[in-house]
């Protein structure tokens, strides 16, 4: 830039009463949003920042076009919507898809819903996801008693389940 001046920065991200549910709702300063495409819109929208919040930390975001927010996230902010027993691929609420990393397997404490750790390219930050009841239950199908316990089979191969 000219003269050496920087470039102005985006204000600081901060929460604005968006809240995304343990359950896959979402509310708004307390009230349920109950426009479909809307939420769906945001679960698309949702983006994890190591790093990014006001004072370092971690946050989440939903960016709409060029709106970016910060949103609080009760348990998991994405939801795996689907698994393939053939792959492992799980598709997420945003969208993506990703292979599942089995020993990251764990139940909510809320209610013992599956959860597990996506977007592993950000290391030891990388958040959770929350399973579905399909997902779920797809997921358990797949799931076969070995003499060495349970084991979750992937194609051919059976992958040994952590304690849940």
């Amino acid at each position: 830039m000219a003269g050496g001046a920087e470039p102005p920065r985006p204000p600081a991200l901060r929460p604005f009463g968006l809240v995304l549910h343990h359950d896959g709702r979402w509310s708004h300063d307390g009230q349920p949003i109950a426009n479909r495409r809307l939420r769906e819109a945001f679960d698309r929208g949702v983006c994890f920042l190591p790093g990014g919040g006001a004072d370092g930390e971690d946050v989440f975001v939903v960016a709409l076009g060029h709106f970016r927010g910060q949103i609080e996230v009760e348990e998991a902010a994405f939801f795996v919507r689907a698994f393939e027993p053939a792959t492992g691929a799980i598709t997420l609420s945003d969208g993506s898809v990703e292979s599942l990393d089995v020993a990251t397997l764990r139940a909510s404490p809320r209610d013992a819903a599956l959860l597990c750790r996506v977007k592993r390219n950000l290391g030891s930050s990388a958040p959770l996801a929350r399973f579905s009841h399909a997902a779920q239950a797809d997921l358990l199908a797949a799931v076969e008693e070995t003499g060495e316990g349970p084991a979750l089979r992937i194609g051919r191969v059976r992958h040994r389940l952590p304690e849940l």
